[in-house]
């Protein structure tokens, strides 16, 4: 028995010390495991560090250097800019202002493979969804930057376009103008649109359009290759100086403002609060009318009440003094 005994105790140590043994080599492997894991994120930390760093110095690329858009709102377009149209004809800026009607107006060049391209997409996808037609409310006119391109190519443009737009009469209200590079610039600085050549012939520039009013000065720059028709209509509005759109357009562009960052109209919290507090008194003073009405017409009655009564106790008394 205590050999047996002695057998078990040894074995039930033996067996605590390779417990022991085995709880000491998992815990060395999860603290390895641990510190390891903690350097390599330590090291990912410094390598994310670095390469921000690294990112941060690049700063701009070199062929994106002087690509921007510098707004000049209100600022006077030159007008007297000499072009040639997509029928080939010689023609002037102030030929599509007529003091009535806003201008939408685009910079790009008719073989831009892919930004121009996109940002005419977005123009017409817009207004497809306007009841207002290039000519009728406005004038849409597209100015290439590319003094090498010629009328051919922007009538092709311009047909391929008005295909896809299939608005009846528009055609006369939308222009693709060519011309010289002074020319071209000299619309570009107005409305503040940077643009660089690259050394593969292509143009690096910005996407926006721009609105102009009738009299050929900046009304408002809109960002980006898409365009919401509500957006559309009330810069167009905004533009025409309440020259066009219906006396409804005009109250709910009243209460709407431009949004850069949402790159829309926006409703105007203090306004709609003006027409609920305009409302508020309207239907406050109505009700008080209709109170003071129903008022005064119950003293009048009261006193023809009254006055029949007098004037009946006086018969009654002219008839028995006569008896």
């Amino acid at each position: 028995m205590t050999n047996a005994a002695n057998i078990i105790r040894q074995t039930r140590a033996a067996l605590a010390a390779a417990f022991v043994a085995s709880m000491t080599m998992v815990g060395t492997m999860v603290g390895t495991m641990v510190w390891t894991m903690v350097g390599t994120m330590v090291g990912s930390m410094v390598c994310m560090t670095s390469t921000a760093h690294a990112q941060l110095n690049l700063g701009v690329p070199e062929e994106l250097k002087g690509v921007d858009i510098i707004e000049n709102l209100d600022a006077q377009l030159p007008l007297d800019a000499r072009f040639t149209d997509d029928a080939g004809r010689q023609v002037s800026l102030r030929d599509y202002f007529d003091g009535k009607r806003p201008v939408l107006l685009q910079l790009g060049y008719n073989r831009c493979p892919m930004l121009c391209s996109l940002v005419l997409n977005g123009a017409f996808d817009g207004l497809k969804g306007v009841d207002w037609t290039p000519g009728n409310e406005f004038e849409m006119v597209s100015v290439s930057i590319d003094p090498t391109e010629t009328a051919t190519l922007a009538k092709a443009k311009k047909e391929a376009y008005l295909a896809d737009f299939d608005r009846a009469g528009a055609a006369p209200g939308v222009h693709f103008l060519t011309g010289t590079e002074v020319m071209s610039k000299a619309v570009a600085d107005a409305v503040g649109f940077q643009f660089k050549r690259q050394p593969d012939g292509e143009y690096a520039h910005a996407a926006a359009i721009f609105l102009i009013k009738p009299d050929g000065k900046i009304s408002r720059y809109m960002y980006g290759a898409k365009f919401e028709p509500k957006d559309l209509r009330m810069g167009l509005l905004e533009a025409s100086q309440g020259r066009i759109g219906t006396t409804l357009d005009r109250f709910i562009l009243w209460c709407h403002i431009y949004d850069p960052d949402a790159r829309g109209y926006v409703l105007q919290a203090r306004k709609v609060m003006t027409i609920g507090g305009a409302v508020t008194l309207v239907a406050l003073a109505g009700g008080l009318g209709a109170f003071w009405r129903a008022e005064l017409r119950k003293k009048n009655e009261s006193k023809k009440h009254e006055a029949k009564k007098h004037e009946t106790k006086e018969n009654e008394l002219t008839n028995s003094s006569a008896a």
